[in-house]
């Protein structure tokens, strides 16, 4: 009985030799080169301090935020997060994230009545950002709203 060699292969047992597809030649891709960032001297920086957390933004002048940090990004949990401590180390951080933005001069818009107001004021200056203006900026009521009626007994 005649057998042609691939009939021979199949029976034997012996794996058939696949075709090999040749690799297509892939263009070289230009590298991207690292997106730099535009040096902003001056900012503004927003101080939130409520009685149980500061929240900090720095702005370049037209108030596009660079960098922000508050005391939960930072790590403080609980009561912890509106000490004065807890401030500075958000400050710390802010500064450290706009790093990269060159600021070095900032005015400063401090809102709310927290114990943080004064601790991220003082950080700004010993994490070498000039403070050129501080403003309060914490909303006061124009004898706001009415008062409950007097209880009658």
């Amino acid at each position: 009985m005649l057998m042609n060699t691939e009939e021979q292969k199949i029976e034997s047992g012996e794996p058939e030799a696949e075709a090999k597809t040749p690799k297509k030649a892939t263009k070289a891709r230009p590298r991207k080169t690292k997106k730099t960032k535009t040096q902003i001297t001056q900012g503004k920086a927003f101080i939130q301090a409520t009685y149980n957390n500061t929240i900090v933004s720095l702005c370049d002048m037209n108030g596009n935020v660079l960098a922000w940090s508050s005391a939960g990004v930072v790590g403080f949990k609980g009561p912890k997060k509106a000490t004065p401590y807890a401030a500075s180390v958000i400050v710390r951080d802010a500064v450290q994230k706009a790093k990269d933005y060159g600021l070095k001069e900032v005015y400063v818009f401090i809102s709310g009545v927290g114990q943080g107001r004064e601790g991220a004021l003082r950080a700004f200056q010993s994490n070498n950002i000039d403070v050129l203006a501080m403003k309060d900026v914490t909303p006061v009521p124009h004898n706001g709203c009415r008062p409950p009626k007097p209880r009658r007994v």
